[in-house]
């Protein structure tokens, strides 16, 4: 195993797709800003080789994150930069989720050539790789033709000009960071189409052999507290749920001066269910407010939908 000094650049961890070199090299910025020396390694993950197959198909715990995992304890890299809305619900004993970084505008919006594109307005074939994503397509969007879209953002795009799509649903997020907002054509509202536990922020995760005095420079450069409290709420929720990225289960917490709002819940794979939860509390109870708000969804029948997901991807 490297040693690590406290002097030493910070080896960072990524992913090779754009987006993900993007949020690295956002990373690296800032840790420059406040004096200290970075270096970027590549690693390819599962989620980067298996693009024939959808996240609930290859088993998503883990997919995108793993390797850059199996890194942080070997001590080939100090940090490891992910998507927050990527990262399992539950983290391996040996790392720890070190910070989260302020939060982009949430909301998903559809990408299509067509400036004048609108769901629902005829036969359409949308592309999206979320489960959540094509279940809310089915309940507000019946009419919609839901296909798989994997890929990282510019492999989506080729698709979409090869015609394999009428439109795509991505995070608003990722599409600003990789200036694709010219061809944002809808803005999904947030009372319907909530986004996924995490979305919009980068999260950072670390061994937990990381020297503390470089764990604290790391957490006082990167972390936005107000994010970390709502992404704590959002990921308890998760976690409770035991749903990872290939349940559509959604979850949205909101900060305002000492009020947390957390609003999460869960929908059936063909759309006809949809539950709902919503729970205000103080920031400092944020973890018991998502395990609590877990419990309520899973009491109100989430539990049986969860079940059926899970009986249909066994089966």
């Amino acid at each position: 195993m490297e040693t690590t000094s406290t002097t030493s650049p910070i080896r960072i961890g990524t992913r090779g797709s754009r987006l993900a070199l993007w949020q690295a090299h956002h990373v690296a910025d800032t840790l420059r800003a406040n004096g200290m020396e970075v270096d970027i390694i590549t690693i390819t993950t599962k989620g980067d080789l298996v693009l024939d197959k959808s996240l609930d198909k290859i088993g998503a715990k883990g997919v995108f994150t793993e390797e850059l995992e199996e890194s942080l304890r070997n001590g080939a890299i100090d940090i490891a930069v992910h998507s927050a809305k990527d990262v399992q619900s539950t983290i391996p004993e040996d790392l720890e989720l070190l910070a989260f970084m302020e939060r982009e505008q949430v909301h998903d919006v559809v990408i299509s050539f067509n400036p004048l594109f609108k769901l629902g307005e005829g036969q359409q074939v949308i592309g999206t790789s979320s489960t959540r994503r094509r279940s809310l397509l089915k309940r507000f969007y019946p009419n919609v033709i839901t296909a798989e879209c994997r890929g990282n953002l510019q492999t989506r795009i080729q698709k979409l000009k090869d015609g394999q799509y009428d439109a795509i649903l991505l995070a608003y997020a990722g599409v600003a960071r990789m200036q694709y907002d010219h061809m944002i054509a809808q803005h999904l509202p947030l009372d319907t189409f909530i986004p996924a536990a995490g979305q919009g922020s980068v999260a950072i995760e670390c061994a937990k052999t990381l020297p503390l005095e470089r764990k604290l420079n790391l957490k006082l450069a990167l972390d936005h507290k107000p994010t970390h409290l709502c992404l704590l709420a959002e990921r308890a929720y998760l976690r409770t749920m035991e749903g990872g990225c290939s349940i559509p289960s959604f979850a949205l917490a909101t900060l305002d001066a000492d009020t947390l709002t957390l609003k999460a819940g869960i929908i059936s794979l063909d759309g006809e269910e949809l539950l709902v939860e919503e729970m205000t509390g103080s920031p400092e109870d944020a973890e018991t407010m998502g395990e609590q708000l877990a419990h309520a969804v899973l009491s109100r029948g989430g539990d049986r939908i969860l079940a059926e997901i899970r009986k249909e991807k066994d089966s």
